[in-house]
């Protein structure tokens, strides 16, 4: 299809900021999932959420909208508005829900004036300061004059390789998002437009409600700073959170040649856990050690591949983005965590001791 013209990003993203917004959007969509290699969850994978699909979107101007994956081992709906996104995954029966945070604009309110142009130039100058960014290209996507840029990490990548969006030329629409692997030609995670129009989009097919026997699972509020508040009263950090930790707690001051950046008590009463990070960026390692409790390895984890670790058993969920290791030794539980591949992250479980 046609493309627009070629325009500086500053002022491609600008111009499609400031341009009117639709009254509604209605797409057929792709969703992409290549993160989890075969095998790497134990067993078949049927939930469109980790397999990928194709479905379809609705978003209102008043910022409520779905969508729909659809997979043979049943739909998942993802719905939203300004309080609230549900996502509910018709393969396991189970509704998840979180509570959004809110912004200080409320009511008819857009979220306060657009930036300027030199606003925008001001905040491409600081993100290229970590990250290179390409110049706008122009595109088309389903069918609609788009531009797409591509940002990739200069530094403390781990294994992340790269990022692309596209929006439209003409409206503040994201088209199209993927995320790649280092060194990879084909996207591990992307939702892309195939097929998009313009205009109202009918209250139903916004407003969906999952079957009355589905499992419920509340994951509280995104955002939310309550941790932080116990943090600033009762949660020690450096030596004096090891010295307090209700628990024989590892963590040295390296771990595989990285040092540690942070390491602090976090959590309250019997949840109290000790949060070690290690490195800089995205190839950071995250260590999280609690007091083992039993069942800690129960459900999803428990199912999780196994590997050895000088003899103690560890759960290793292996991704093309980072691995994430979980076991017990000493009556301390420990998740490890970094954007590297499983033999970096199966060292560093090691050197833990």
């Amino acid at each position: 299809g046609p493309t627009p013209p070629q325009k500086p990003l500053v002022r491609a993203l600008h111009d499609s900021a400031a341009a009117a917004a639709p009254a509604g959007v209605t797409a057929r969509i792709r969703f992409t999932n290549n993160l989890f290699p075969s095998g790497a969850l134990g067993g078949p994978v049927g939930s469109a959420l980790m397999s990928g699909a194709s479905g379809r979107l609705w978003a209102t101007a008043d910022g409520r909208g779905r969508i729909e994956l659809q997979s043979d081992a049943g739909d998942v709906q993802v719905v939203w508005d300004r309080q609230q996104v549900s996502i509910f995954d018709a393969s396991s029966n189970t509704v998840y829900r979180a509570t959004l945070p809110q912004h200080a604009a409320s009511g008819g309110d857009k979220g306060g004036a657009l930036p300027t142009v030199g606003a925008v130039a001001s905040f491409l100058a600081q993100a290229r300061a970590h990250a290179d960014v390409t110049a706008a290209r122009p595109t088309n996507v389903a069918g609609q004059q788009a531009y797409s840029i591509r940002v990739s990490p200069k530094h403390d990548g781990g294994l992340l390789g790269a990022a692309e969006l596209a929006w439209a030329a003409t409206r503040p629409v994201p088209l199209r998002l993927a995320i790649y692997a280092q060194g990879a030609t084909k996207p591990v995670l992307e939702l892309a437009a195939t097929h998009v129009t313009f205009g109202s989009v009918p209250a139903g097919d916004v407003e969906i409600s999952p079957p009355a026997s589905a499992k419920v699972t509340d994951l509280g509020k995104l955002g939310s700073h309550t941790g932080a508040r116990h943090a600033k009263t009762a949660a020690p950090s450096g030596t004096a959170a090891l010295r307090a930790a209700p628990f024989g707690a590892v963590a040295p001051a390296t771990l595989v040649g990285l040092p540690r950046q942070d390491v602090r008590l976090v959590g309250h009463g019997d949840h109290r856990a000790l949060l070690a990070v290690y490195g800089h960026g995205l190839g950071a390692i995250v260590v999280l050690e609690r007091a083992a409790q039993s069942g800690a390895n129960a459900g999803m984890l428990g199912a999780l591949p196994t590997v050895s670790l000088d003899g103690v058993t560890a759960h290793e969920l292996a991704t093309q983005l980072g691995t994430a290791l979980t076991w017990r030794k000493s009556g301390v539980s420990f998740v490890l965590a970094g954007s590297v591949p499983p033999a970096a992250a199966e060292a560093a479980a090691r050197a833990l001791g």
